[in-house]
């Protein structure tokens, strides 16, 4: 009996050793939820991340050309669905010192305003005159590039359209004779002037200053004659428009630009 026990010690010490080995796998689960949380919360981002970005950048964001004011520069961005603006921010705007409460009370009503104006013709916002010039330039920009974008596809889906019939080649036709021509740079005592026309049937359908003066009080000087000037060059259908009082020497390289354009476009 006293040599049984030796042997009864050890197996009831393998017994418990082994239900201690069986508990502590039981165990080692209750600490896996954690790490796989850990790895669960990590994967949405990496899943949510493809669908948030790429498909956004493709479809139909524009940025215009940054637009510099004595302030800091200003440059808009547009998202257009449809032929229509249905977004509008500043991805650059004048910062520090006051400019950041400026820049902070003006942007948002700037935005709002080109959306639901869909045109860059809106009002500077009170006291952020230079912001909203340097805004409503950079906006301007952004919608010529969406226009012209938009102005390819049709082209080519006009054409295609011609190529079937009589009555698709005459209308292939008449989207082709409507293209954009820009004009020479003329130098004026305050800084460049560029105009850029689109004609169509051999009328000026839209005009555009792509450059003029800016920075100091030419940028109100700018912001006030170039929409004015826009509409009387497409009003006559010719570079003989009155100068804009106050902007004499902004009207003169206007003028002289936009009859650069009409020249080549009549070439």
């Amino acid at each position: 009996m006293r040599k049984s026990h030796p042997i009864r010690r050890f197996v009831l010490a393998g017994a418990a050793t082994v239900s201690g080995i069986v508990l502590l796998l039981s165990l080692k689960p209750a600490t896996d939820p954690a790490s796989a949380q850990a790895a669960g919360g990590a994967a949405p981002p990496v899943a949510a991340s493809p669908q948030g970005g790429a498909q956004a950048a493709g479809s139909g964001t524009v940025t215009g050309d940054a637009a510099r004011t004595q302030y800091g520069a200003v440059q808009v961005r547009l998202t257009v669905a449809g032929g229509k603006i249905t977004k509008a921010e500043a991805v650059q705007a004048p910062k520090g010192d006051q400019s950041d409460q400026v820049t902070a009370n003006a942007v948002p009503k700037l935005n709002q305003a080109a959306v639901a104006a869909q045109s860059a013709d809106i009002d500077a916002v009170s006291g952020a005159t230079y912001t909203s010039a340097g805004y409503k330039q950079s906006l301007q920009s952004a919608i010529d590039k969406a226009n012209a974008a938009a102005g390819a596809g049709q082209g080519s889906g006009s054409q295609g359209s011609g190529e079937q019939g009589s009555g698709g080649q005459g209308s292939g036709s008449g989207a082709a004779q409507a293209r954009a021509v820009t004009g020479a740079v003329a130098q004026t005592q305050y800084g460049p002037v560029q105009v850029r026309v689109t004609v169509s049937g051999g009328k000026i359908t839209k005009a555009e200053a792509v450059k003029a003066p800016s920075g100091g009080q030419s940028t109100t000087v700018t912001a006030n004659a170039v929409p004015k000037l826009n509409q009387a060059a497409v009003a006559a259908g010719s570079a003989d428009i009155d100068a804009v009082s106050g902007a004499t020497y902004t009207s003169a390289g206007y003028k002289e630009s936009l009859q650069s354009a009409l020249d080549q476009a009549g070439g």
